[in-house]
């Protein structure tokens, strides 16, 4: 049986006049009561919920989790979190990419040597790419084309329109890289940013098993040129990464050993006048929450220049979406999901859609912000 509504809410959903003159001030005070009154303030569900979407989640979800009020207006309060896709048998979901052209989300399941798309106008799966060179993440560039981590062959390559697939890079300084793991483009010059922390590379892929020969580092490839500079290595694992609105600021996740007082953080550095370099590398934030320490993965930023990490290898509480707000790198919002999540990417025709891969399912959620850019 639903809750008798408080005296208070019953007198104003009764009396007509009154609403007619209802101002924000009275809103704020109808918000308050009900909350009193357990309306509005729900607990996290993320154990218990019927992720199957049977059995309907009540509004507003509460696995979306306002931790500072700056996060509050990127709630929907009409919205859920969906699990749009699931199966036993994909392995390690990925790098999530969003087609604005194809309206399509695409991303990878590494172990199983493929790539996936889930189409916006009716949600059908099927398989995109196969073999995908154990691809990891992925991008869009400016021209539409995919851009793809592979850790199979230790390359970076693009999937051109015509079919074809062209090597970016393969190997620095007369060695092969580690294994790329995430790639972003800045659309000023072209260039193509990626990172090789060398995850995936002692696994048994077919010509990639082997130790690292490499320190892990963040690489940027010239469009004009097609040289390779290496741009960041005081980073442990240096693993997501991701541009800020204004493109002058580049975010790394760090997912190695953590260093003193750092708990796997998330790194930023400003780039440099002409684009070319990184500099005043410092630690944006950390990705402790109390007792709980995981780790971000893949990382977006919305138009405002929130950081939307992916977060996992703790449990209920902490694995899914951790979110940072710009000026301070507070933890300002959660969404939390049953599985942990591996990458984010903003897409649909608005861009107000995270999606978010997460073990062995796709998820997504409508905010209230955009993504910075296209992919």
């Amino acid at each position: 049986m639903a809750e008798a509504l408080a005296p208070e809410v019953e007198a104003f959903v009764g009396d007509r006049s009154r609403r007619r003159f209802f101002t924000r001030a009275g809103a704020a005070v109808l918000a308050t009561l009900a909350a009193r009154r357990g309306l509005f303030a729900q607990q996290p569900a993320t154990r218990d919920r019927d992720w199957t979407g049977t059995i309907p989640t009540r509004y507003p979800d509460p696995d979306i989790v306002v931790l500072d009020e700056r996060f509050a207006k990127y709630k929907i309060g009409n919205t859920p979190i969906q699990r749009l896709y699931h199966s036993p048998n994909m392995l390690w979901a990925e790098g999530p990419a969003w087609s604005g052209v194809g309206r399509f989300l695409l991303w990878s399941d590494i172990p199983n040597d493929v790539q996936l798309r889930w189409l916006e106008e009716d949600g059908h799966v099927s398989i995109f790419r196969h073999p995908s060179g154990n691809s990891n993440g992925n991008t869009f560039d400016y021209q539409g084309r995919q851009i793809s981590c592979q850790h199979g062959t230790r390359r970076v390559v693009r999937h051109e329109q015509d079919g074809k697939t062209t090597v970016l890079a393969e190997s620095f300084e007369g060695k092969p890289f580690n294994a790329p793991n995430d790639v972003v483009v800045h659309p000023a010059d072209g260039a193509i940013w990626f990172t090789d922390p060398g995850y995936g590379s002692m696994m048994n892929y077919e010509g990639n098993k082997g130790p690292l020969e490499l320190k892990e580092a963040v690489y940027r490839i010239d469009a004009k040129t097609g040289a390779i500079a290496k741009v960041a290595d005081e980073i442990d694992k240096p693993n997501g990464l991701c541009f800020s609105p204004d493109y002058k600021k580049l975010y790394v996740s760090d997912t190695g050993e953590p260093k003193a007082g750092e708990h796997k953080p998330i790194k930023v550095w400003d780039l440099s006048a002409d684009g070319t370099k990184l500099e005043n590398g410092r630690v944006f934030c950390s990705m402790q929450l109390g007792e709980m320490s995981g780790g971000a993965d893949g990382i977006r930023a919305d138009e405002d220049g929130n950081i939307w990490a992916s977060a996992g290898w703790v449990g209920d509480g902490y694995d899914g979406v951790h979110v940072f707000a710009p000026e301070d790198g507070k933890r300002i919002g959660q969404i939390l999901l049953p599985e942990i999540c591996s990458n984010v990417c903003f897409g649909g025709q608005k861009r107000n859609r995270l999606f978010m891969t997460g073990s062995s399912s796709l998820y997504a959620v409508f905010v209230e912000t955009r993504g910075a850019h296209i992919s």
